[in-house]
């Protein structure tokens, strides 16, 4: 079973939201395991204090070491050791590879969530070990990103989503983005569903999806578009069809 512990300010928060759903229904079944700690219930005060003023002055709080160090060494001396991970905007920017990756290498990850001005770097140093980051922002704390995490991670333990085709054709995944989808019904404000997808013709759907992917990746994300391999002869010849078809658009006057 795939286990993600997530220390936190607030736990019946994130318990909840990780426990709706898809990731509840796999919770159910046993396949992970998700479950949120209160780094407050490891303090050794009654005031169940967790942060302090920041040595060299400035404003705000930093979150003690020591209640930090009470929570993760409980969840490692209860469940074993784990990949920890401390949610911060100093780390390297969580991607879809980031997810396989520790998916793939670990079966157990303990998620930190900061809060304040940050966490003492003592405990970064001791138990850490790698940060990760949701983009070049900042949150107001951890909880959101370690969610995200937990998230990305968990949809790809095997069995968690009906079928691996269910995250293996969404956007990044393969470093593309996705291809446009359609519901019911056909027609909708004079909007109709490309007649393709109506065919029931299984292989030019999927030629025509892949095709729609390297189109999407190329125009909105040119960053992903230019490190994709498109070297197979599949590949180029779609590249082939789509210079033939963007040929004969006519140029806008």
């Amino acid at each position: 079973m795939y286990r993600i512990d997530i220390m936190t300010l607030f736990d019946e928060t994130v318990g909840d939201m990780m426990s709706e759903s898809i990731l509840g229904r796999a919770q159910e079944r046993d396949l992970i395991r998700i479950e949120a700690h209160q780094i407050r219930d490891y303090t050794l005060n009654k005031q169940k204090q967790v942060d302090d003023y920041p040595y060299g002055g400035g404003r705000g709080a930093v979150m003690q070491a020591d209640p930090l160090y009470q929570c993760w060494k409980y969840i490692v001396d209860t469940y074993g050791p784990g990949r920890t991970i401390y949610m911060s905007p100093a780390g390297k920017t969580f991607d879809q590879a980031a997810a396989k990756r520790l998916k793939n290498d670990y079966d157990h990850l303990i998620l930190v969530c900061g809060h304040y001005e940050g966490i003492d770097e003592r405990f970064i140093e001791e138990c850490v070990d790698e940060e990760l980051s949701m983009g070049d922002f900042v949150l107001t704390g951890g909880e959101i990103p370690a969610m995200a995490v937990a998230d990305a991670v968990a949809r790809m333990v095997p069995g968690v989503l009906p079928d691996p085709e269910c995250f293996e054709e969404e956007s990044h995944y393969n470093g593309m983005l996705e291809y446009p989808q359609y519901s019911r019904p056909e027609v909708w404000h004079d909007r109709a569903v490309p007649s393709i997808l109506l065919s029931g013709h299984h292989a030019n759907i999927a030629k025509w999806r892949r095709k729609q992917a390297l189109l999407r990746t190329r125009t909105r994300r040119p960053d992903l578009y230019a490190r994709l391999d498109l070297s197979s002869k599949s590949d180029q010849k779609l590249l082939r069809e789509l210079e033939a078809e963007e040929a004969e658009i006519p140029p806008l006057t």
